[in-house]
């Protein structure tokens, strides 16, 4: 302990810590039956459909629609809401670029709140942005921990304003003993690799609104209405192809029965980990929001004694991989289709006003808390294979680089 590992030391822990294993054997039986099955295509197909319904019931909702990506299930929200060109969403500045891509295409106008302390969007902020041409407001549960629901409920009812969830990173975790993504009028999972489950890449938009049904329904497979009477095809309204192979279905149906288990899992080490550091001058744990569960999709630490970038360099060399920040800059900056307006062709539409929509400058300064966090934010995480012992030694990791590291 006399020495950094960054300074020549030894590293605290020098074994790897376990990697994810989410596929078992059911996973293999159920993709075995369905090549079997001769057909892997998912619309109407037994596994997809089968997944669908078992999603559903999960969350306990009416309606659920399966898709090949968090983006396209996000797109498929959005699209169900129907916005005008122009119109505004209200959403996260501390996200992936597939919960923005979706707003662009449906050629509306990102809004960005400010972030209150939990990292996610401070629904004071949310309110202050809301204009005329606010179609939606799309919540971000970041990291595995809720947006303050309540407050952002009352804003979008208050106003008549759509309320769509991001649960991507958020998925089985309760906000006042209710699943996140059975709170607002529709929501969207992401199902890539990294998520408490996942099909390698896909997704899943849910609502209990049945007069969005049907559209959430059409609009994940180019808006073809299959009904009788119709003639061979029609189309109704324009969308994209975001149909579930049977192949990801089948995975799915595995994955849903395990999920809740996988995020107890690493609520219970996310949580004995931030009793471990907590006593850290210097250092802030994870923010959990009241009446929220923590899943831990992540674990972010404020470091606020020592440069954020310095700390998570020692803390990896100790042996417990870290990074400075999530995303370098908030979205807006670092995504050039916002930044630099670079959309389609060498149009800087939706940016260009011909809707009646607003002309935005996405700059610095925008969104002041969200810089700041970024700039004392250092990632760690770990798995739900992970053991009580190996969370100690990521603990014992951070308190030698706390102890040892020169302080700014």
């Amino acid at each position: 302990m006399s020495k950094l590992a960054i300074n020549g030391g030894e590293p605290y822990r020098k074994e790897p810590f376990p990697g994810r294993t989410p596929f078992g054997e059911e996973e293999i039986e159920l993709v075995t039956e369905a090549i079997r099955s001769q057909n892997l295509f998912g619309l109407n197909g037994a596994k997809v459909t089968a997944f669908e319904k078992a999603f559903a019931e999960f969350y306990g909702v009416k309606h659920s629609v399966a898709s090949t990506s968090g983006t396209a299930a996000i797109h498929i929200a959005i699209g169900t809401v129907n916005p005008n060109p122009g119109d505004e969403i209200i959403t996260a500045p501390i996200t992936d670029g597939g919960t923005i891509v979706p707003i662009i295409y449906q050629n509306c106008i990102p809004i960005f709140a400010d972030i209150d302390d939990s990292y996610n969007m401070d629904p004071k902020d949310v309110e202050r942005k809301i204009t005329e041409r606010t179609a939606a407001i799309m919540i971000v549960h970041l990291f595995g921990n809720s947006c303050n629901v309540d407050e952002m409920l009352d804003i979008a009812r208050r106003h008549n304003i759509p309320l769509i969830e991001d649960v991507s990173q958020s998925h089985a975790t309760k906000y006042k003993g209710r699943y996140l993504g059975t709170w607002g009028d529709i929501a969207a999972f992401s199902l890539q690799q990294s998520k408490f489950m996942t099909t390698g890449d896909g997704g899943v938009t849910i609502t209990n609104r049945d007069d969005w049904s049907r559209r959430m329904t059409l609009f994940r497979d180019k808006g073809w209405n299959y009904q009788p009477g119709w003639g061979a095809r029609c189309y109704e309204f324009l969308s994209p192809c975001y149909r579930m192979t049977e192949l990801q279905g089948a995975v799915g149906l595995a994955q849903i029965k395990k999920v809740r288990n996988v995020v107890e899992k690493r609520m219970a080490l996310g949580n004995r980990l931030r009793e471990l550091i907590s006593d850290i001058d210097g250092l802030i744990p994870p923010p959990i929001t009241e009446g929220s569960e923590h899943g831990y999709w992540v674990f972010p630490m404020r470091i606020e004694a020592w440069s954020h970038k310095a700390f998570a360099e020692a803390l990896s060399r100790e042996g417990v991989g870290a990074s400075a920040g999530y995303i370098a800059e908030p979205i807006f900056i670092c995504m050039e289709a916002l930044a630099g307006k670079k959309t389609f062709g060498n149009s800087t539409h939706p940016f260009d006003g011909c809707h009646g929509g607003r002309k935005i400058d996405y700059t610095k300064g925008m969104c002041p808390r969200t810089e700041d966090a970024l700039n004392h934010i250092v990632m760690t995480g770990f798995n739900e294979n992970f053991t009580m012992k190996d969370v100690e030694d990521m603990a014992g990791a951070i308190h030698k680089v706390a102890e040892l590291l020169p302080r700014d």
